[in-house]
């Protein structure tokens, strides 16, 4: 996940692109997610593909081809080596067998509902990439899953909640590569609102105001704001106290110090304001989740 991306949207010999690189890393780094189930589905021509609607799912057609539906009557061919992303689940989508028999790798993943909630439902709700999309790791990583699926040995379901991780993460890396990106991930596709995130991101303990942003942009305030604000799906403002509170919540789980003392390294002045702040977020106050990483022995 902290890997170093390269190829994205602004070329390396950009002096942005560092920017954009690191940022990704910073804000993929953010999304929880558990992978907890993975099977390899073969279809009869026309055999639609059984998978629950509500849940996010990842899946790769291995041989044949599927032909996706949406609920706007839109038809796609999705061939071999193809890869399909939803985020929030299925619904809406149909997917079905073409002409001929197809065989399907399915993962199903959850989300943590406390990750930075206003990037996951930004997303769109299917990615759908291509073998060109993906360099070849789409095959590569299919195959890997299915070894892991057969495997008994102690450990295998780590190994696959790992997989999924990786796979969800470096297909959301590859749509951002392809320049079609929209709400938070939009933001990394500008480099003046992407300087400005990068300072969001690296001082989190400055009280950064619009203007000073906006300076760091090169950019009117009024041209700021509203930029910003049509890229990432937030204010300036909001984006920082959002991320702010997002990386107090990983030194929780990590129980680096205690609570109050969190709060001041992300530039809150008192227990009490960051107490209110990550509640309004979250919906439970960080003392709650303080105890409840206690309980599970801080995993």
């Amino acid at each position: 996940m902290t890997e170093l991306l390269e190829n994205l949207i602004i070329r390396p010999e950009s002096p942005d692109a560092t920017v954009t690189g690191d940022l990704l890393s910073d804000v993929l780094s953010q999304i929880r997610l558990t992978g907890d189930h993975v099977v390899s589905q073969a279809l009869a021509a026309g055999e639609e593909l059984d998978v629950a609607p509500q849940e996010a799912h990842v899946a790769v057609v291995t041989a044949g081809a599927l032909q996706m539906a949406s609920d706007d009557s839109t038809l796609v061919k999705v061939d071999a080596d193809h890869l399909l992303l939803f985020p929030r689940g299925c619904e809406g989508f149909r997917l079905v067998a073409s002409d001929s028999s197809a065989k399907v790798v399915v993962c199903r993943f959850l989300f943590d509902p406390d990750s930075l909630r206003g990037m996951i439902f930004a997303l769109p709700p299917c990615i759908h990439l291509r073998p060109e999309d993906g360099g070849g790791w789409i095959e590569g990583i299919a195959h890997f899953l299915l070894l892991e699926t057969s495997d008994v040995q102690p450990g295998a379901a780590l190994m696959i909640s790992r997989l999924i991780d990786l796979i969800v993460i470096r297909a959301l890396r590859t749509w951002v590569h392809q320049g079609q990106t929209t709400g938070w991930l939009g933001g990394l596709a500008d480099p003046r609102i992407a300087r400005a995130l990068k300072v969001i991101h690296q001082q989190p303990m400055q009280r950064w105001s619009v203007p000073a942003l906006a300076d760091i942009a090169n950019m009117s305030r009024s041209s700021f704001c509203e930029r910003f604000a049509a890229l990432v799906g937030r204010s300036p403002l909001r984006y920082q106290n959002e991320w702010r509170l997002g990386l107090a919540r990983e030194m929780l789980a990590r129980r680096d110090a205690r609570i109050g003392e969190i709060g001041m390294r992300i530039g809150y002045v008192s227990e009490a304001a960051f107490s209110r702040a990550y509640k309004e977020l979250f919906g439970h106050s960080p003392r709650t989740e303080y105890a409840r990483r206690e309980a599970s022995g801080g995993r």
